[in-house]
């Protein structure tokens, strides 16, 4: 069903209800029937109101039922209404209601499945790599789930700014630092003189050749960053390893199809002196203490859950990595981002309740539960039945880029989103190549160019097509088939309060199931002109709504294959 039609349902459910019991405020919820023979949508409502009521549910049930039925304004979509099991009221749709669906996507196009604008900023901060190397397949799944994510809250009405938060400052820049110094010196990696924690990637030596050699390297900011090609200056070493790989990473993600709209540097957190007025106005807080030399914060008074107080400067100096990621979070604060969403690995689980108290702390009037977060588990790869865990190019494990190469990228963003983002994932590259209807990323970009090709074949017109008479659609596979090109403005709806796109994932799976289904039921291209081109609108119609769901997920809708 259609939102619009959802919401009269239900304002015709309320009012029958009331009929019955005035005083009753009645939480009315839809569902589809998990068999599609007792109806398309049912509710509990009855259940629900029996007890206080001191009704029989069943009999109450009755009662809404025929209610429903005498209201004048439910006689255009209701067909019928039934009670079935302890008290469930399930409900067919009239046929006109179901061949609604057709009129709504012809006149929006692009727009179906999306929501006008609503005002609301949110910023979105994910793949947030630390510039010590390429990006690996964790952060290709953190680009996947980021992307989508935003592209649902686009369509959700928001304004949505995409961030990377890049980590260049800590221990792990120094180790790459001293690791280019030691490769443009001509140490290897294999070498016992080689740094004991340094990287060993063939992306080093590359490098440390640009560096010998006074390359230039310009990020995705326009920050440009000039090698002196000085060995013994180590500071000038690290300031064009970092601006180097912000710059591999950068084609990285544009290999990925996926622009950023800020970057933001931890350094700068430093250098501006945020993260020193964070912990001054932490310590004037009351909120912190001094221990074994150390400053601490109370967290686990500040009511996020933590189950221990936490070090904020050690002892032998030095911040603590969730004390700049508090400043950051009151950056993004004081740039009016009102919703924020975090998207990192599952490692970052003990970040959330130390950052969240920090945030409790400082008594800015954020809410308890900001940011919001997605931790994500990482990805196994496998080919030929054996796990891949080595990439020439990293030195230890797979890249983004790889996947890429291997697979493509629609494959690679559709894989990456297609289970909930808490679950472990294995990559299967065998599947993501096949052209079968096992691999779903080519079962449903199939089901998109067969129409293509279906439309173009038929010799139709397409404004002939867009007039056909709906009313001539009322085979039980294409009611199946309308009812879930219904769906899709409540699945993004859903999908983007869940920051949950692997719904859009299920549900184009399905839809793909059932536009087979009916092709294979019903033959379009008949004899009958009238009826060819009613058949010819529901098929695209459904081309119309897999391109809306394909872009959701930035994956390509073909016209051939």
């Amino acid at each position: 069903m259609l939102p619009e039609q959802q919401q009269l349902l239900v304002s015709l459910l309320r009012d029958a209800v009331g009929t019955l019991l005035p005083d009753a405020r009645p939480d009315i919820l839809l569902e589809r029937p998990k068999v599609a023979a007792h109806g398309d949508v049912a509710t509990n409502v009855a259940m629900q109101l029996a007890k206080p009521a001191k009704r029989n549910p069943r009999e109450l049930a009755q009662a809404i039922v025929v209610a429903l039925q005498n209201d004048p304004r439910g006689r255009d979509i209701v067909a019928a209404a039934e009670v079935a099991g302890p008290g469930f009221i399930n409900i067919r749709i009239s046929p006109a209601a179901r061949q609604a669906v057709l009129a709504a996507i012809a006149g929006q196009g692009a727009a179906f499945g999306r929501a006008p604008r609503n005002g609301d900023k949110v910023l979105v901060e994910f793949v947030s790599a630390n510039p010590t190397g390429p990006l690996h397949v964790g952060h290709a799944r953190q680009a996947a789930l980021g992307d989508a994510i935003c592209r649902l809250f686009d369509a959700n009405g928001c304004e949505v700014t995409r961030e990377f938060y890049y980590n260049d400052a800590g221990n792990q820049i120094h180790n790459l630092a001293v690791s280019v110094q030691a490769r443009a010196r001509g140490v290897g990696p294999d070498s016992p003189d080689y740094p004991e924690d340094g990287y060993k990637g063939e992306y080093i030596a590359d490098i440390a050749k640009d560096f010998l050699a006074k390359a230039a390297v310009r990020a995705a900011d326009g920050e440009e960053t000039v090698a002196t090609g000085d060995v013994d200056d180590l500071d000038a070493i690290r300031r064009f390893a970092v601006a180097y790989l912000r710059r591999e990473q950068d084609r990285d993600l544009q290999a990925f199809d996926l622009t950023f709209d800020s970057f933001f540097l931890e350094s700068s957190l430093y250098s501006g002196g945020r993260v020193e007025q964070t912990v001054a106005k932490l310590v004037a807080s009351g909120h912190t203490y001094e221990e074994d030399g150390a400053l601490w914060l109370r967290t686990t008074e500040l009511g996020t859950g933590d189950d221990k107080d936490r070090v904020m400067r050690k002892r032998e100096g030095g911040y603590t990595y969730f004390v700049p990621d508090v400043a950051y979070h009151v950056n993004k604060w004081e740039r009016g981002f009102r919703r924020a969403v975090n998207i990192q690995g599952s490692d970052h689980h003990g970040t959330v309740a130390r950052v969240r108290a920090g945030l409790q702390a400082l008594d800015m009037g954020i809410p308890r539960d900001y940011p919001s977060y997605v931790l994500h588990k990482m990805v196994k790869v496998m080919r030929g039945g054996e796990e891949v865990k080595i990439s020439k190019r990293a030195g230890s494990y797979v890249t983004m880029r790889d996947l890429i190469d291997w697979v493509g990228r629609d494959a690679v963003r559709y894989f990456l989103i297609q289970r909930r983002a808490d679950t472990e994932f294995v990559f299967d590259i065998d599947l993501a190549l096949s052209q079968s209807d096992e691999n779903p990323v080519y079962y449903i970009q199939y089901a998109h160019a067969r129409i293509c090709s279906m439309v173009a074949q038929s010799g139709e017109d397409e404004a002939a097509i867009a007039s056909a008479d709906a009313a001539q659609l009322t085979a039980p596979s294409e009611y199946a088939l309308m009812q879930r090109l219904a769906e899709l403005p409540q699945v993004v709806q859903l999908a983007a309060q869940e920051l949950a796109p692997h719904h859009v994932a299920f549900w184009l799976r399905d839809c793909a199931a059932d536009f087979h289904a009916w092709y294979n039921a019903e033959r379009v291209l008949v004899d009958d002109v009238a009826l060819k081109r009613a058949r010819l609108r529901l098929a695209a119609a459904t081309r119309q709504v897999l391109a809306n769901g394909l872009a959701l997920l930035g994956v390509s809708a073909p016209e051939r294959m």
